[in-house]
């Protein structure tokens, strides 16, 4: 390990003080392999599967499995863990009542394909309130809610304990973009960053997340742009479309040697406030000191105020986090400012700013408009134009 390695680990420590390894290798990981054919395989959701990825390279640090009964009745009622650590998400794994498992069993975890990944230990096996975690998580109980839908649609029993993986998830999209939390601090430590901060995107980046990158970079040494690239709700811009959007973008008008372009296997919840700090907490663990909160983080539909995601930091003592809040407010190109700017920057009327809806955006774009250079790169406008078009053009007329 370099010496700037081991300044970075220093600097900024995972959360909870060490970042988590659960893949096995060698000798151990064919052991456990072996063992896990003759063990009852728990078939994992999408949601579940990006979990289980996530705590195998230690992005949910200091996690080491599936949450038992004490963990994840904390996590509901007051964003920290029985010992008292933060954290604001359970991480779950739930069953249906009629799967034959007991506590103390050992089971194989697989995907929805059948390939066994990982062996748990069940410590504790238990039943939850799925409207309570719905209420305190979520801050609503209506089922339309697109997180809400999936705690519903869950198994009715919880299991929980320690796991220990003998191979991650395959994908075969993005691998120069797939970096563990070791292999981004890595590679943060090789270009002398000491100062990151980490941008949450589930959707193109458009110029009003370019101005704050860019205000952000101003007083850090580089920039973690770390899109979601696990399940999202229907109607979300595919994650291949969204990373050729990055690609674009970054290449026309980013610092090369500023910013690290990687992809974050969560899944979205949707959760807004909850999520915001969930998120932080994961980039904490990919070696960021700081992290961008705009207006609505993680929200949908009208289910959380606009700066609701900023508020809930304060939420928490100073320190306990490990991360410093970059808090934003609504940013937009001003026409007679002449430039980017925000409500706290630019004195002039709304009719002066350019702001588009997500409708409005979608429409255009269907209809190959390009939106308006102020609102949108035109690299950018191009691919989710062909996007688009791709979507809608029959495959015979080709």
């Amino acid at each position: 390990m370099s010496a700037g390695e081991n300044n970075q680990i220093e600097t900024n420590p995972a959360h909870g003080g060490r970042l988590i390894d659960l893949l096995a290798i060698g000798a151990e990981a064919d052991e456990l392999r072996a063992k896990a054919e003759d063990l009852t395989a728990v078939t994992l959701s999408e949601r579940a599967l990006s979990d289980l990825e996530l705590l195998t390279v230690g992005g949910y640090s200091p996690l080491e499995g599936f949450m038992t009964e004490a963990d994840y009745r904390a996590v509901v009622s007051d964003m920290h863990l029985a010992s008292g650590v933060a954290w604001s998400m359970p991480i779950k794994l739930a069953i249906s009542e009629d799967v034959s498992v007991e506590e103390g069993d050992e089971v194989a975890l697989a995907d929805e394909a059948g390939r066994r990944l990982a062996v748990l230990k069940i410590e504790e096996k238990f039943g939850y309130d799925k409207r309570e975690e719905a209420r305190n998580v979520y801050r609503t109980e209506d089922e339309e809610h697109p997180g809400v839908a999936a705690v519903y649609a869950d198994g009715d029993v919880l299991i929980g304990g320690q796991v220990r993986a003998f191979e991650l998830p395959g994908h075969d999209d993005f691998p120069e973009h797939r970096l563990t939390p070791a292999q981004a601090r890595a590679e943060f430590a090789a270009r002398g960053w000491r100062t990151i901060v980490g941008f949450q995107t589930r959707n193109p980046v458009h110029r009003a997340h370019e101005y704050i990158q860019k205000c952000a970079l101003e007083i850090v040494d580089g920039l973690l742009l770390h899109p979601l690239v696990g399940a999202t709700k229907a109607g979300d811009i595919p994650a291949d479309v969204r990373m050729r959007c990055y690609e674009v973008l970054l290449d026309a008008y980013y610092p090369k040697d500023k910013v690290v372009l990687a992809v974050n296997p969560a899944a979205m919840r949707y959760a807004g406030p909850r999520e915001a700090i969930f998120h932080a907490q994961v980039r904490k663990n990919y070696g960021c000191t700081h992290f961008i909160v705009g207006r609505d983080h993680a929200g949908v539909g009208k289910y959380y105020g606009t700066f609701d995601a900023q508020q809930i930091f304060d939420e928490f003592k100073p320190g306990e986090l490990g991360i410093t809040p970059l808090k934003f407010e609504h940013t937009f190109y001003c026409k007679k400012c002449d430039e980017m700017g925000s409500v706290k920057t630019c004195p002039h009327s709304p009719e002066d700013r350019v702001t588009l809806s997500g409708t409005e955006v979608r429409d255009m774009l269907k209809g190959g408009i390009t939106p308006p250079p102020e609102f949108s790169r035109p690299e950018v406008a191009q691919v989710l134009i062909d996007a688009m078009q791709e979507r809608v053009t029959p495959k015979h007329a080709i």
